[in-house]
């Protein structure tokens, strides 16, 4: 297997461990532990693990245990959806005045497709999902506004694919997505802010309630792990 290999084969089994919380939020890690839980030498392994820094999965951190699940705080999350919002306002009462209309083809093709067209692959569709937003707000034409927009999005990513966990998910953001696309064509600003809104609010809602609902799974099966650990020592 080749290095590129590695690093792909040990980045996959630990973003699966993250998103199953098997490595749970706060959770520190010697790397020595890493090298020993994935079989893997260290310099794949360190590669995998800036790839997760990079995605806001993993923080580094100084001392022995040297690497850290990030942890989650919903308020640090929700204030960062709340300067999104308004960002994503802003470019849709720019995109409804603008004299010169911006050309949005692309995500016509992508998002007002029949039922039988639409993606069923969900890590394709959270990453389309982040497109249509970033790609609303460069529509407006302020570079800025893309730039503050892009950093919140890289910020938000890691607890923002949990939304897609559920394949009702995916249809919901399809229509959502139709719905508040066909407002924005058709210069109907307070019904696509009020779309807008309500879209990201359904969106975090879902978020908190997979990722509380996961966490506690994860904690009973760490407990009767440790319980039946506990039990064969005793014998």
């Amino acid at each position: 297997m080749s290095r590129g290999d590695l690093v792909q084969s040990v980045y996959e089994r630990m973003k699966q461990d993250l998103s199953d919380f098997r490595m749970r939020p706060g959770d520190r890690y010697a790397e020595s532990e890493l090298v020993a839980r994935y079989g893997m030498s260290r310099t794949p392994l360190r590669v995998a693990l800036y790839m997760l820094v990079r995605e806001g999965y993993l923080v580094k951190v100084p001392g022995h245990s040297g690497w850290m699940v990030r942890p989650l705080e919903f308020t640090h999350f929700e204030d960062l959806y709340d300067v999104r919002v308004g960002l994503e306002l802003m470019a849709i009462h720019k995109i409804c005045r603008a004299v010169t209309f911006p050309d949005l083809e692309h995500l016509r093709r992508v998002w007002l497709v029949p039922q039988s067209e639409r993606l069923t692959d969900a890590t394709r569709v959270a990453q389309l999902d982040e497109e249509f937003h970033s790609d609303i707000v460069a529509a407006a034409g302020n570079v800025e506004m893309s730039r503050i927009h892009s950093d919140l999005t890289d910020r938000i990513r890691v607890i923002r694919r949990m939304d897609f966990l559920a394949p009702t998910r995916l249809v919901t953001t399809y229509d959502e997505h139709a719905k508040l696309l066909r407002a924005i064509l058709r210069r109907m600003e307070g019904d696509a802010a009020m779309l807008l809104r309500a879209h990201i609010d359904s969106s975090k809602a879902e978020i908190r309630h997979i990722t509380l609902h996961k966490l506690a799974l994860a904690a009973a099966s760490a407990e009767a792990n440790s319980n039946s650990e506990g039990k064969t020592r005793a014998l």
